[in-house]
């Protein structure tokens, strides 16, 4: 049932709403309407110049229109004056195709032909640093093992708490808040969704966490790798199908309880790995977590190589139980709508072809990495990436239009990026 915009702003108090999309870089863009206007921007979307964000067009480019998805409405917890709504990128009376929640909404639809219906949660990892990004908040936060560290979780308890309660007020039933393996690191679970509910839920989440720390005088990042000798942020996503009231991943008599349906998904995921990281690591940084050397905690929690296993957090694929996997290898500056997409058309083909996801390894990849014989390895560096999508027909034909505009806005990134000069280039080459 669609939510009545205008009566839900009288009946709750509302007086502005934010009417947000996320463009092509994972930036959220919005426009603040008051709540008198809001039956008109129902009815032609509020207007935006397409070039002025990180959406592949141009000045002269007619305007873009969100239209807002009323069934998306989330009253802002810390202001509650505030209705916040995702909206979908319309031009030329159509869907933008480029735009991720569009994206993500046409491989549902397709999903939806089969029967078939993506649910997603989230794993978001930040950390809480001081306002200009140098350090870690808390200098207290010292411990090198500091994963779930009770006295550095409850120094951060008015931040964390207020989140929950927001979450908690918002019906999303978060049930378990931790600090992870990074000093100054932190990890909020709420339950799984139907995979575009969750992306906006992800995407609103960030712009949540961002505006409490700043409340509480202090700066979120969900940057990859913010500080080379601590674990990065991941983004990891637990993953199902379902058909109606059933999951067809889970299967008593299969293999760790999983279907053949669900490890020929996996198989999907396996065969586009090196061209999904483009879509699921998409900056600079991103490889500085997924190929990263040992941590000072001992560890990265990070995947290097295309693998799957059981409830081994060394591999990039997880499978802790029945019915569902974890795939480890986003991190913390994936596009919300992006990645799920990206996964659905990758595991949708792995289900059309049948593929083998190969022998699931049970080995600690870590250190017995060296015996797993010919694996694939993710890419190295962005450039790599966007090589290997580039060159994925699969992505390119299910993804549409998202994929050259990705690309290349991310190739202009990569050129900037390999432009700039580093003090490393020039402590090691200065006297060549």
């Amino acid at each position: 049932m669609t939510i009545d915009l205008a009566r839900a702003a009288k009946e709750k108090n509302i007086r502005y709403f934010l009417i947000s999309f996320t463009d092509l870089l994972g930036n959220q863009r919005a426009k603040l309407v008051p709540a008198e206007a809001i039956g008109q921007m129902m009815k032609s979307g509020a207007s935006f110049a397409g070039f002025a964000t990180w959406l592949d067009m141009t000045p002269a480019d007619p305007d873009v229109f969100a239209m807002p998805d009323p069934d998306s409405l989330i009253q802002l917890p810390w202001r509650p004056e505030v209705g916040w709504l995702a909206a979908d990128p319309w031009m030329h009376g159509k869907p933008v195709e480029q735009a991720p929640r569009n994206l993500l909404k046409r491989m549902q639809a397709k999903a939806a032909e089969s029967g078939l219906q993506l649910k997603s949660g989230v794993e978001c990892e930040f950390f809480l640093i001081s306002p200009d990004g140098a350090r870690i908040d808390d200098g207290a936060d010292r411990q090198a093992k500091p994963c779930y560290d009770q006295a550095a979780l409850m120094r951060r308890y008015d931040v964390i708490s207020e989140v929950c309660d927001g979450m908690l007020a918002l019906g999303w039933k978060p049930y378990q808040n931790d600090h992870e393996d990074a000093n100054g690191q932190f990890e909020m679970n709420w339950g799984y969704d139907d995979a575009l509910v969750t992306a906006d839920r992800h995407a609103f989440f960030k712009y949540m966490v961002k505006s409490i720390a700043e409340k509480h005088q202090m700066r979120a990042t969900f940057m990859p790798k913010p500080f080379a000798h601590l674990t990065g942020n991941g983004c990891h996503i637990h993953v199902s199908l379902w058909k109606g009231e059933r999951n067809v991943f889970e299967d008593e008599r299969g293999d760790l309880g999983v279907s053949a349906l669900g490890y020929n998904f996996i198989g999907g995921i396996i065969h586009s790995a090196d061209a999904l990281a483009a879509i699921l690591n998409p900056t600079v940084n991103s490889y500085k977590r997924i190929n990263a050397p040992r941590t000072i905690s001992g560890a990265t929690w990070s995947p290097s190589s295309v693998t799957y296993s059981g409830n081994n957090r060394t591999h990039m694929i997880r499978i802790p139980d029945g019915g569902r996997f974890e795939l480890r290898l986003a991190d913390g500056a994936v596009n919300p709508y992006s990645m799920p997409a990206a996964i659905l058309a990758a595991g949708l083909d792995g289900i059309q072809v049948k593929r083998d996801p190969g022998k699931r390894l049970d080995i600690n990849m870590y250190t017995e990495g060296h015996l797993a014989g010919e694996v694939k390895r993710l890419p190295l560096n962005l450039l790599d990436a966007l090589r290997a999508l580039q060159s994925s027909a699969l992505l390119n034909d299910s993804l549409g239009e998202y994929v050259p505009a990705y690309l290349k806005l991310k190739h202009q990134e990569w050129n900037d990026y390999a432009r700039h000069l580093t003090e490393w280039e020039r402590d090691t080459t200065l006297d060549c």
